[in-house]
């Protein structure tokens, strides 16, 4: 049965964790395997990788097939070279020794490599926080510039407004004598006004009265009398002049004719 070394995945939707596992070809990727060889997560900085570095080996030298991202794990932490040194050693080309001394060497030339990629990956991380943290200055200091500015101009604003009260407030000042002399002008008027409404008020009962004061229909004819008997006096003192008059008329006609005798003597 071929046996092949691959990865398995488990862990959460959008952060996957695969598992470094020994399964029959013919099985499903997810399904059963035959050995769990170790784990490998990709949601760290840099990936971390847990291997059995022995157990891959003795499944590399039994003749398993690693895939090639699988390959790429293993070689990564010497199980490729441990095996290929294993076979220089049954080959007769190098020694346990010899296999022991150059693995060595590798891990140590790993390790200062692993060193250098995180301080590198340190130094990386420090710089984009530190443009982060400056970043995040930067827009609290603008943040305070609007600020301190939005005050100023309300400041401004107040500072203009507080002459505009205070001219207006002198405009009322000065148009409230006028406002109060205005009002003393028309005071009569205004006093006037209801002696002109009582005026109405008076002739309303006066016109209420009327109905009552008006004499019955026998009574007209009384009244109609009354202007005839006012306008007898007026007669009477017209006729009284003529009255006075006719006597001296009387005394002129009775003169008239001693005239006539003294002018018919002296004619004789």
């Amino acid at each position: 049965m071929p046996v092949r070394i691959r990865l398995q995945r488990h862990g959460k939707k959008g952060k996957p964790i695969y598992w470094i596992v020994a399964a029959d070809s013919r099985a499903k990727r997810d399904g059963r395997y035959l050995e769990k060889l170790g784990i490998y997560n990709p949601n760290t900085l840099p990936a971390t990788v847990e291997l059995n570095l022995e157990r891959a080996v003795d499944w590399l030298q039994n003749g398993a097939q690693p895939s090639d991202t699988a390959r790429n794990l293993l070689s990564e932490h010497g199980a490729m070279l441990k095996n290929h040194l294993i076979n220089g050693v049954h080959k007769g080309a190098l020694t346990d020794d010899d296999v022991n001394t150059k693995f060595e060497a590798w891990l140590k030339d790993k390790e200062s490599k692993n060193e250098t990629l995180q301080k590198k990956i340190d130094s990386e991380a420090e710089k984009a926080r530190a443009a982060a943290i400056a970043a995040e200055k930067e827009v609290s200091a603008k943040r305070k510039e609007a600020a301190a500015a939005a005050v100023a101009e309300a400041e401004a604003q107040a500072a203009e407004e507080i002459p505009a009260e205070e001219t207006a407030l002198e405009a009322e000042a000065q148009e409230a004598p006028a406002a109060e002399e205005a009002p003393a002008e028309e005071a009569p008027a205004s006093e006037e006004a209801p002696a002109e409404e009582s005026a109405p008020e008076a002739e309303a009962p006066a016109a209420e009265e009327a109905p009552a004061k008006e004499a019955p229909a026998e009574e007209v004819p009384a009244s109609e009398e009354a202007p005839a008997e006012e306008s007898a006096p007026e007669a009477e003192a017209q006729e009284a002049p003529a009255a006075e008059k006719a006597p001296a008329e009387e005394a002129a006609s009775e003169e008239t004719p001693a005239s006539e005798d003294t002018e018919s003597d002296s004619q004789d």
